[in-house]
């Protein structure tokens, strides 16, 4: 495709006006190299346009994958024409990636056939924020770029939340707030570690009954959770990374509640039942009805993390 430019102005805001796209799908664009002006590729969304300058835009052909044979499915929790939460089962890779084999939850909403929003490109679609492979619950998921844009939004401010469930080796005695700087560990670069330079991160950990522990994030940092438990001297049951080896778990942890607001402006908070292999582990004498809704455990203890 070919455009003249009619008027002295930034590229990506230009091609934002002219194609009716959002200024983050321009910026896919132009990463990806599919972007010229007088036949030099446009490195960067902030290069600026002259009147009579001529654009050329590349746009990528999407890959003619193999269809991968989904043959599981996932509770839908809510749904309506903007988003849907899901409760993600365990041992499902979020979405695909090179080392990635088995089928996963975008090639389930793929095979469903949602549409969803693009911002994040085709491997990710939809996706606004992401879980583990073992960890299990609440996931929202954007059905267009606007809402996609609206719910990031509340990830980067703090407004979106999640509290999690989780079975701890030993049980916690008093609720408590870690907050220490997370970064990819320089030792073993397969796991992240508490390092000086590291993104901040802050977690409140408030026990429940016995080894049944919930926590509350309020950043969203990779394996988050699990490395702040090391600094307490606890680990999840199942995890073979930051606990010990020889496990038959998965990582015990649930994503129970996730809070947003929505687009229409109401506030929503979202709770993801356990799935049996969890409840099957709860401690003797709590039962699963008991802990439905578990952000009133952090009530009394969101002090200990202002």
């Amino acid at each position: 495709m070919k455009i003249v430019a009619d008027k002295n102005q930034r590229v990506d805001k230009f091609l934002s006006e002219y194609l009716k796209e959002n200024r983050n799908q321009i910026e896919q664009l132009i990463k990806k190299g599919a972007v010229k002006i007088n036949q030099k590729v446009a490195k960067k969304g902030g290069v600026k346009l002259k009147k009579g300058d001529i654009i050329e835009i590349d746009f990528p052909k999407k890959e003619e994958k193999e269809q991968k044979e989904v043959e599981f499915d996932i509770p839908i929790l809510y749904e309506d024409e903007h988003l849907l939460v899901i409760n993600k089962p365990p041992g499902i890779v979020v979405h695909p990636a090179p080392s990635v084999k088995e089928p996963t939850l975008v090639d389930w909403l793929k095979q469903k056939g949602f549409s969803l929003s693009t911002i994040a490109g085709d491997e990710r679609f939809g996706i606004v924020h992401r879980i583990d492979k073992e960890t299990s619950g609440a996931l929202v998921i954007a059905k267009d770029n606007k809402t996609h844009e609206f719910l990031s939004k509340q990830l980067k401010n703090k407004s979106m939340g999640r509290y999690y469930l989780m079975l701890l080796n030993e049980p916690l005695k008093e609720p408590k707030c870690v907050n220490a700087p997370i970064g990819r560990n320089p030792k073993i670069r397969t796991k992240m570690g508490i390092v000086e330079n590291g993104k901040e991160a802050k977690t409140l950990f408030v026990p429940v009954y016995e080894n049944l522990t919930a926590a509350k994030l309020f950043t969203g940092r990779t394996h988050q959770i699990r490395v702040h438990l090391t600094t307490l001297g606890r680990y999840i049951l199942g995890d073979k990374t930051y606990g010990k080896k020889n496990q038959d778990k998965r990582v015990m942890l649930h994503a129970k509640e996730i809070y947003f607001l929505h687009p229409n402006g109401k506030k929503l908070s979202i709770i993801a039942p356990l799935f049996d292999d969890f409840k099957k582990n709860l401690p003797k004498g709590i039962k699963d009805e008991e802990i439905n809704s578990i952000s009133y455990f952090f009530d009394a203890h969101n002090r200990l993390c202002q």
